[in-house]
């Protein structure tokens, strides 16, 4: 089904043929009378600018379902003077490229190009996408894929580097909203909803357009005749539409890290907000309870030492009650988490440990704090001169431990938030005895 977005202040388009798609009986004819993806179309925006210097390169347009990209496409062609090709990554393999390249050649023997259209691109595979690169070099097609992934991750460095890629954007509410009036003028009738349930209805669509007019046409078509419905009515009858979200691509690593930052950002608002989100959108609690986990050690340390037990806590309790009962934990960890004293020392500390540990080898720490379990080995000095920390007053040796090929090092930072401001008293402590110890500073009372 196309793509398709209208501007509301055009003319409503009469259809002669009512069993055609709500979408398809509105889709634009200009790329004026698109809607949404300003930040393309309107007057300073990218498209624009390369339609008026009359060149247009390979393009990606990269953005969730129902924002119009395979319509812009076929605009774009139009607005150009372009041959219109269109093959789908889903159904097509390489006998259908060479077709479609065969096409492309014939068509610019007559003296025009072509716009290959190739939806869905990141379908293809590593050695496919190679296949475009040689009609792109020497002009044989202008390639416009369109994909709903992320290309970084799906498109390979050749084809990226030969092409620019245009994000498209959700369709705002108010988009969505003209959208609406459109179909319904376009179909003579008023969507028989109250204000709220023609605000919930939009927040179903989830920025898609093309869903909106699902919706519209099928409440059109079932609510009873001369019945306004109410947000609760309306619901029931579309069903719920699940909200795009794919646990193992863009949205799933998106609403992620939205909820990470925020909770590292300390807004427990915010960090609820995409929480839910995606345990509505059905991703694994267990998930989540783990990325909680994670969080905590490494947002918030040994600034909150209760941060760690609270999410570990919380994953047990969901393990406990399961769903939807133990979300609840799950949630009062996400607002725990925002709202402890941040700090990333230790694992900061631990990068830089681990990047010592790397570039060292493999030194032998000192003798002196190595076990002898052998006579051989306590005769080669193993154990030799250690001292027992607990058998001195203050439990403490401040025997030297760091292999004498590195030296000292100093790793971990503690920050001035939270109980690592009582961390860092305790290693001043340490480090002033240490000094005594080792008869770098005269004695003095601690």
């Amino acid at each position: 089904m196309p793509d398709l977005f209208l501007d509301s202040s055009q003319t409503p388009r009469q259809t002669d043929d009512p069993d055609r798609p709500l979408a398809d009986r509105l889709r634009p004819k200009t790329l004026d009378e698109v809607i949404g993806q300003g930040h393309l179309l309107g007057p300073d925006g990218t498209l624009r600018r390369m339609i008026a210097s009359g060149r247009l390169g390979s393009l990606i347009l990269w953005g969730p379902p129902g924002t119009g990209k395979t319509t812009v496409a076929r605009l774009l062609a139009d607005a150009v003077g372009f041959e219109f090709d269109q093959i789908s990554a889903v159904f097509s393999g390489v006998a259908d490229l060479k077709k479609a390249f065969d096409r492309a050649r014939t068509v610019r023997k007559a003296g025009r190009r072509t716009l290959l259209f190739v939806d869905e691109i990141h379908r293809f595979n590593r050695a496919q996408q190679d296949g475009f690169l040689p009609v792109m070099e020497d002009g044989t097609i202008v390639l416009v894929g369109a994909t709903t992934e992320n290309p970084s991750f799906e498109l390979n460095a050749a084809l990226m580097s030969r092409a620019q890629v245009l994000r498209f954007e959700s369709l705002k509410a108010e988009d969505l909203e003209a959208l609406a009036q459109r179909a319904e003028a376009t179909l003579g009738e008023q969507l028989p909803l109250t204000d709220e349930a023609r605000q919930s209805l939009i927040g179903l669509a989830d920025g898609d357009g093309r869903a909106l007019l699902g919706l519209v046409e099928e409440v059109l078509a079932s609510a009873p005749e001369g019945q306004v419905l109410d947000h609760a009515a309306m619901t029931q009858l579309v069903q719920r539409r699940a909200p795009v979200y794919d646990k193992a691509q863009d949205g799933h690593y998106n609403l992620i890290s939205a909820l990470h930052k925020t909770v590292r950002g300390s807004d427990p608002d915010a960090a609820l907000y995409y929480f839910a989100r995606m345990v509505d959108a059905g991703e694994d609690p267990m998930f989540l309870a783990r990325r909680l986990i994670r969080m905590a050690s490494e947002d918030i340390g040994l600034a909150d030492p209760q941060a760690l037990p609270q999410a570990i806590a919380a994953r047990d309790a969901y393990q406990m009650l399961g769903s939807p009962e133990g979300e609840l934990a799950l949630a009062q960890a996400v607002v725990y988490l925002a709202l402890a004293p941040k700090s990333n020392a230790v694992y900061t500390a631990f990068k830089a440990a681990t990047a010592v540990a790397k570039q060292s080898g493999s030194p032998l720490p000192p003798m002196t704090i190595l076990n002898a379990p052998t006579s051989l080995m306590k005769n080669e000095g193993y154990g030799e001169g250690y001292q027992y920390d607990h058998d001195t007053p203050e439990g403490f040796s401040g025997q030297d431990y760091w292999p004498e090929k590195i030296g000292r090092k100093h790793f971990y930072q503690p920050v001035e938030r939270g109980f690592e401001r009582e961390i860092q008293k305790r290693m001043d402590y340490f480090a002033r005895l240490r000094a005594r110890k080792s008869g770098d500073v005269p004695p003095e009372k601690d």
